[in-house]
């Protein structure tokens, strides 16, 4: 009886046991590869399991990552459900590739915890965590490179680069290929590594190894060539294309990698350019030898700027005689110009043609502007200073005088019949009878020297006497 009750105990354990197990299905992924990055890490895989009855109110289920061979042997879980959330099936769990992932064949797999059970693995896909994916520079961006005959040229990736070079060399996990380019669109694989030594002419460039997912992470691209012999020539790179506008600041020259280097700038040496690089914002023809160590090259290029050529056809001073004007030109190869002229730094609003007839003066000034492509403006200066007209033909005798070097009514000034040339006597007395001035040689400059004015607006008498006899006789009132 003890025999039978062990047997009836042993069957029912063991259907217990086995009516709690669940299989699960293998996973079916939503994607081919996952080339994932810091603004997109989110994939997805669906699987199904039976019977749902079985699963336990504890259960998780977990998904497994392969290495990159698909083993998993070191597997790593990178999702793992809420106890009891997945109850349904079919059933989608969304999960993130960890940021070290790399490699051509990762797979994962579905295991659940109560009843515990796992699937078969999934098909193998490429998996990359891609942390730097935009272009970087090698080279320092120098765009070309020589190396002596039986040499090499080391191409290097830039690190840490510019402001505008996000440099993989500061990733330490990352690898590169480097390429030699064989037409605009084909390539062949060279080798591995930040570095390349090249003894053999080409394009060459660098990508990082994303595999089936490298994208965005490469390089420029650099001509290396072979110097066969002294005073073989190469390309010098200008940072800016030729022609450039000047006013967007100077441009780059730089040469080949070398020991040493000297500029010269239409064939005379550039003192101090001694430099790999050599920056510059004026037009004109440049060189550069370079010693390469066991041979030696130049190369030339000629710097023309889109900038334009203005200029006016006056000096800077200008006098003027009484009633002259001066009629001033501006010539210029600016594209669709645009001339403004100022007197005294006020804008004269009439003056917006290329010719400008001056009749005062001043200080003047034209700003000549190109409005199209290469925008700037170029300023020139002038003075206009016209002579004083000593004997302006006036009407009639002032009677007021203000000498307080304003410009107007600083000195008594008559008629041209009583000046300088026509012998008329011209007196003028104070209020008590005194002579204080006396001339038959009028200049139109009284009062000569400062008066001393003792009342406010002290009067003056004068009496003018023609070479004919006849008087003019008023008063002066001095007012400052």
């Amino acid at each position: 009886m003890k025999r039978l009750s062990v047997f009836a105990f042993f069957v029912l354990s063991f259907t217990s046991m086995v009516s709690a197990q669940i299989v699960i299905s293998k996973p079916n992924l939503g994607f081919s590869q996952a080339c994932a990055g810091p603004s997109f890490n989110t994939y997805y895989a669906t699987f199904s399991f039976s019977p749902e009855a079985n699963l336990e109110a504890t259960n998780q289920f977990i998904i497994e990552l392969s290495d990159e061979n698909g083993d998993f042997t070191n597997s790593t879980d990178i999702y793992i459900s809420d106890a009891g959330s997945v109850i349904k099936t079919p059933a989608t769990l969304e999960f993130s590739i960890p940021t070290t992932t790399t490699g051509e064949n990762f797979k994962i797999k579905i295991r659940s915890t109560a009843p515990v059970a796992s699937s078969s693995a999934s098909n193998g896909f490429p998996a990359y965590y891609k942390i730097q994916d935009t272009p970087f520079s090698i080279n320092n961006l120098i765009d070309t490179g020589s190396y002596c005959t039986g040499g090499s040229y080391l191409l290097t990736i830039d690190n840490p680069g510019g402001l505008l070079n996000d440099s993989p060399l500061q990733y330490p996990s990352l690898s590169f290929n480097w390429y030699l380019e064989t037409s605009p669109t084909t390539s062949v694989f060279v080798a591995s590594g930040s570095t390349l030594a090249v003894d053999t002419p080409g394009i060459y460039f660098v990508e990082t190894n994303y595999g089936t997912c490298t994208s965005n992470s490469f390089s420029n691209r650099v001509t290396v060539s072979e110097i066969v012999s002294n005073n073989s020539t190469f390309a010098i790179n200008s940072s800016l294309d030729i022609p450039y506008c000047a006013t967007e600041g100077p441009t780059t020259l730089s040469a080949i990698n070398g020991n040493a280097y000297q500029w010269y700038l239409n064939g005379t040496e550039i003192e101090g350019a001694t430099s790999q690089m050599y920056t510059t914002n004026t037009e004109g023809m440049y060189s550069v030898s370079v010693d390469l160590g066991s041979c030696s090259s130049s190369a030339s290029i000629e710097i023309v700027n889109t900038d334009f050529t203005a200029s006016i056809d006056v000096p800077e001073f200008n006098s003027l005689e009484v009633e002259e004007t001066l009629v001033v030109t501006a010539s210029t190869t600016a594209v669709d110009p645009e001339f403004k002229w100022y007197l005294n730094e006020t804008l004269i609003a009439s003056a917006n043609t290329d010719i400008y007839e001056a009749t005062q003066s001043g200080n003047y000034k034209v700003e000549v502007t190109q409005t199209s492509g290469c925008v700037s403006t170029k300023t020139f200066l002038f003075d206009v200073d016209k002579a004083i007209d000593l004997f302006p033909d006036v009407a009639l005798i002032p009677n007021i005088v203000s000498p307080n070097n304003d410009g107007e009514n600083d000195t008594w000034v008559i008629p041209q019949d009583y000046v300088s040339g026509t012998n008329a006597e011209v007196v003028i007395f104070s209020t008590q009878g005194k002579v204080v001035f006396k001339s038959d040689d009028y200049q139109n400059n009284w009062p000569v020297d400062q008066l001393d004015f003792t009342n406010i607006s002290p009067v003056y008498y004068y009496i003018i006497t023609t070479s004919t006899g006849e008087k003019q006789k008023g008063s002066i009132t001095i007012i400052k």
